[in-house]
């Protein structure tokens, strides 16, 4: 009976010592590079060109931040036009924790959620018959969805008109205004941002 004795693997040859400080110099100096150099120029290009984006594309009224241009916010008065749902933990529109519900379309939870707003709109809109767009029964990827579709700002505009007793062609002229073409005309669809709307209608004065 054969054996075949294998022959040890030779083992990688020792590091250098002369090689180390280059290797150390290398790494330190990327680190300076990509670590800060990098993001600091960056970070003051888009100051200088881009300072509100740079800033997080804050709302201010009175002097006071109130919100962010990309993160929504939970509305529920009628007065007001409501955003999306939002699937974030511990609270809606979580900016610390962006997720979306993770839920499969046969998920029995995923369509009492769509039901529990759809009765929600309805009790704040009972006469409202018109079928209830699906971006407001729906939870978007990252949770921070700002917009809603213009047909989601429409089928709401009669209950804010009604509930803040401003006509109704005042506001659609406000939510046509606050309509963002999508980016390049060409990517996405059309958009209106709920808390920039709502501010918007919160300078109307109702009418005597």
């Amino acid at each position: 009976m054969n054996t075949q004795v294998q022959s040890p693997q030779p083992s990688p040859p020792p590091v250098q010592a002369g090689l180390v400080r280059p290797m150390l110099v290398v790494f330190i100096t990327l680190s300076l590079i990509t670590g800060l150099l990098y993001p600091g120029v960056i970070t003051a290009i888009s100051k200088a060109v881009f300072p509100h984006q740079a800033a997080g594309s804050l709302i201010e009224k009175d002097g006071k931040v109130i919100g962010s241009e990309l993160i929504g916010q939970p509305f529920s008065d009628p007065k007001y036009f409501w955003g999306r749902l939002s699937a974030t933990a511990p609270m809606p529109y979580n900016p610390a924790a962006s997720a979306g519900s993770n839920l499969g379309p046969t998920n029995p939870a995923l369509t009492d959620a769509a039901r529990a707003r759809i009765d929600a709109l309805h009790a704040a809109d009972p006469g409202n018959q018109a079928r209830v767009p699906v971006d407001l029964v729906t939870a978007s990827g990252s949770g921070l969805d700002p917009q809603i579709s213009p047909a989601a700002a429409e089928y709401q505009a009669a209950r804010v008109a009604r509930t803040r007793g401003i006509p109704i062609e005042q506001v659609k002229q406000l939510i046509a205004a606050s309509t963002e073409a999508p980016l390049l005309s060409v990517l996405g669809d059309p958009g209106v941002n709920v808390l920039k709307l709502n501010l918007a209608l919160d300078g109307i004065a109702p009418k005597q």
